[in-house]
């Protein structure tokens, strides 16, 4: 009988035996995290972020305006942070992140057609500016040292625990989330986070239950219902894998270009019992889809919602009727002013069908399916919520592209597995 071949790790040393394969290893060797020797924690290129994820929801509670200069910041301070540790600029595979970059460039060409050319371009710069720091400070945390990914998850903990308790303490005015909001919004999006934090499987799970059931006491049943969205894909996908991530991301990218032909079938059954806010949304859609018919390809230029001739007039009756909205609560909706679209569509699907045409509701359906193909729990937790919020948001609103390029970073940069 021939000897049993002796084992290659007999005779090694003792760090070398213990193989860390963790995504959490912090020492050299065969680990999958190692940067090299820990530095001090202020020269951590990802402390911007981590000071962002800190104090973002509780700025957003408070002082609503100030969010996105706040996020888009921390994730622009990151790129030279990283370059003074590495001497290289921030390069990781996350190219899925530049796709909304050809959405900004068909944007930015609807400008020649668009009512207001520097307010679509204005809006373009954003869009794109959300895009290439989205990817940059993926890849900025994806590379950045353990120690310091590890502050960056306790930190967005934190900073969502306090950001909660002060919504819902009462400290914080209702004024401040009228409605989707900068607040509601951001909280909506980091649950999913917590599945990046250095706990037991266990322990993180049951902090996503607490974030979720603390998002849905919230003032804002959007935000409730995008948490529990994203909750639900995070669950979803910790469960099946990058099959059903992948699987998750062709529905969502298939919803996306299916919303003009299904939400005109679906908005008569939400007349009945719907409070007048809601009525004026639903007519604010059925003007946004009509325009929409008239240039189907192209669409009427980036930010032409806000001067579509008829925007400001009052509901027609053929709207009414389409609605299938009974006469006692059209009375009221026309005593109380309402018109087709007193602002944008407030739904990001149909704001860019309208603005943009098929053309660009393909390409914002091939960012989606590129940001959410073979995510991790995280990522796709994030993406179903951001989907579910964009269906009370405008598409271009500056702190909604903000909140999604940061929540959008940490949690593909905290998911990736670097050898």
């Amino acid at each position: 009988m021939a000897p049993r071949a002796a084992s290659p790790l007999i005779g090694q040393p003792p760090a070398l035996r213990e193989l860390p394969a963790s995504e959490f290893a912090d020492g050299p060797g065969p680990g999958a995290l190692y940067r090299g020797s820990p530095g001090p924690w202020w020269r951590a290129a990802t402390l911007p972020v981590s000071i962002a994820a800190l104090a973002g929801p509780v700025v957003a509670l408070l002082t609503p305006w100030a969010l996105a200069p706040l996020l888009g910041l921390a994730l622009l301070l990151a790129v030279p942070g990283h370059w003074r540790e590495q001497r290289a600029l921030p390069f990781a595979p996350f190219g899925a992140a530049l796709v909304p970059l050809a959405l900004a460039g068909w944007a930015g060409l609807s400008a020649l057609w668009a009512p207001d050319p520097g307010r679509a371009l204005a809006s373009v710069g954003v869009l794109a500016a959300a895009a290439l720091l989205g990817g940059l400070g993926a890849a900025v945390v994806a590379e950045d040292r353990p120690a310091a990914r590890r502050a960056l998850g306790a930190c967005v903990a934190l900073g969502l625990g306090g950001g909660l308790a002060l919504a819902l303490s009462g400290l914080a005015s209702a004024a401040t989330m009228p409605g989707p909001g900068p607040a509601a919004g951001l909280i909506a999006l980091l649950p999913p986070l917590m599945l990046r934090l250095r706990l037991a499987g266990p322990w993180r799970w049951l902090l996503l239950a607490l974030a979720t059931g603390g998002a849905l006491l919230l003032p804002d049943e959007a935000a409730g219902l995008a948490a529990l969205a994203g909750a639900g894909a995070a669950l979803l996908v910790g469960l099946g894998g990058r099959f059903v991530s992948a699987l998750l991301a062709l529905l969502l990218a298939g919803a996306v270009m299916a919303t003009p032909v299904l939400l005109p079938r679906a908005m008569p059954d939400r007349v009945p019992g719907a409070s007048p806010a809601e009525l004026q949304r639903l007519l604010t859609w059925d003007f946004a889809l009509e325009q929409a018919r008239r240039l189907p390809l192209t669409g009427w230029g980036a930010e032409a919602s806000h001067n579509l001739p008829g925007a400001h007039a009052s509901p027609t009756p053929e709207s009414l009727a389409r609605l299938g909205i009974p006469a006692e609560a059209r009375n009221q909706l026309l005593a109380a002013g309402a018109e087709r679209m007193p602002t944008h569509p407030q739904n990001a699907a149909v704001q860019i069908f309208l603005e943009l045409g098929w053309i660009g509701l393909g390409l914002a359906a091939l960012a989606v399916l590129a940001l959410g193909w073979g995510a991790g729990a995280a990522g796709a937790g994030v993406l179903a919520a951001a989907a579910a919020m964009s269906l009370a948001v405008g598409a271009w609103e500056p702190w909604w592209l903000a909140a999604q390029a940061f929540a959008g970073a940490v949690a593909a940069g905290l998911s990736a597995r670097r050898v």
